[in-house]
């Protein structure tokens, strides 16, 4: 099998079950697929948008930039979906189109300060933990503070807050933490009606994550197979 039958038959199960899921949902099947493509080759990014892939995500800047600059001629839209420190937001922001784990002020601050110097305008997400208690080094806003967060943000130049986004607990039940996650989303628009998206569910609990209103779904390794093991 060539590794684009292999990816092409990953993407039509993940696409099938993204289908069922809306429909089962009494949903628009209108869901955007964020294919995970860390450790994954540039050549792989270049299969997945033959294939009508339009939105890829990576957790690594290093690894992320040097693929961004491979398959730059593709026109995809790169979401930046892992911790993010801030001493490297400026390198992000060169890369990223969307950053999707702003979770604190300062974060924000220097992502905004990065994308004017840089002289573009980044789509950001709020990051919200949705471990029961909150452990950090998963990363997200503890739920209770995303308000503030928002607005923070919100007045942060160079950014748009475009929603939120979250992690279902491991262990635990994703249906309750995304049913939480959509409550939240329902009061960042509140306060910024734009804000329309929810970004939840990855392989593993992509339905329940669209059972609960996400927008977008972050799914690799049942799209590309098997993660490659990083030297």
């Amino acid at each position: 099998m060539t590794r684009r039958t292999e990816i092409e038959q990953g993407l039509a199960g993940v696409r099938e079950r993204i289908s069922r899921a809306c429909a089962s949902a009494h949903r628009p099947d209108d869901v955007t697929l964020v294919v995970v493509t860390k450790t994954y080759p540039a050549s792989d990014v270049r299969i997945l948008a033959e294939l009508g892939v339009r939105d890829v995500g990576e957790n690594r800047h290093q690894e992320a930039a040097s693929k961004f600059a491979e398959c730059a001629d593709l026109g995809l839209s790169w979401h930046m979906i892992g911790q993010l420190q801030r001493n490297k937001a400026a390198a992000v922001v060169r890369w990223a189109d969307v950053i999707e784990t702003i979770d604190r002020p300062e974060l924000a601050d220097a992502v905004g300060r990065s994308a004017v110097a840089y002289g573009a305008e980044r789509d950001v997400l709020l990051q919200v933990n949705l471990d029961q208690p909150v452990r950090a080094e998963r990363g997200g806003c503890a739920p209770e503070d995303v308000r503030a967060l928002c607005d923070h943000v919100a007045a942060v130049t160079g950014l748009q807050v475009r929603g939120v986004m979250g992690v279902a607990p491991h262990p635990g039940e994703p249906e309750e933490a995304f049913a939480r996650l959509a409550r939240i989303a329902a009061e960042v628009r509140e306060v910024i009606p734009g804000a329309t998206v929810l970004s939840a569910g990855m392989s593993d609990d992509l339905e329940a994550a669209i059972a609960h209103g996400a927008t977008h779904v972050r799914v690799g390794s049942a799209v590309l197979g098997r993660r490659p093991t990083l030297q």
